[in-house]
This record gives structure tokens, sequence and C-alpha cells, in this order.
């Protein structure tokens, strides 16, 4: 069965590149958002294997997204990859105290996206 990715990202750009790697190279379904706000609705109506998710936006940034996300038993359980330029010490520590599947910074290449993410969620 083809996974269905939701891309949460304030980035036009980076939304779309996220799209076409993962859709040309893996054949994945992409969803895509520009809002935490709007990204929490997708994840309560859409049937998603795994949410890419930017940490630094406005209005809801990806911390404030993601503990909505825990504290829903209905979106609980599906996989969060943080896609993020801000890796600071400080954010390595807060990264490694919530239960995310991992972490891709940017810029981040194209070619090798779709493995990474693969590898983190344990996808053949």
């Amino acid at each position: 069965m083809t996974k269905r990715i939701l891309v949460v990202d304030d980035e036009e750009r980076i939304r779309e590149v996220v799209r076409a790697c993962l859709e040309d190279l893996a054949g994945w379904t992409v969803l895509m958002t520009d809002s935490g706000q709007q990204g929490l609705e997708q994840a309560k109506v859409e049937t998603v294997d795994a949410i890419l998710l930017d940490v630094s936006m406005p209005y809801m940034d990806g911390f404030t997204f993601f503990q909505h996300l825990q504290a829903d038993p209905q979106t609980r359980s599906i996989p969060v990859i943080l896609l993020t330029a801000k890796v600071l010490p400080v954010d390595k520590v807060r990264f490694a105290d919530m239960s995310i599947a991992g972490v891709i910074t940017k810029p981040f290449d194209p070619m090798t996206v779709t493995n990474q993410i693969a590898e983190m969620l344990g996808w053949e």
C-alpha cells in the first residue's frame, strides 16, 4: 500500500521540494499544509502514515503542534519527523525528550530524503 505523508511547513518551496521527492522518488502520496492548525485538522480527518513537521512556523510552532498531536488519542500514534533548520544544542535536548521518529535538517539532500524517512520509520 502507498504511504501517505502529511507535510506541515510554512515555506511553500520546501513543501514543493518535499512533495516532488516523496511522490517522484518513493511513489508516496503527499498531503501538504502551511500551518500547524490546518495540519492538526488534516491529521484528524486524513489517514496518514507519518508527518514531516517544520519546527519554526508562525502562530503554532512545531513543538506546540506536536503537543496537540500527542494529547489527542486519535493522532497520538502518528509518527513525526521534524524538518528543521534550527538544531541548536538546546534543541537537541528538547528533541531527545520528545517521542519523535527523527530529525531531518534543512537544507536536506533531495535525492536521499526518502531513504532517510524510510529508515527512520522502519519502512522497507
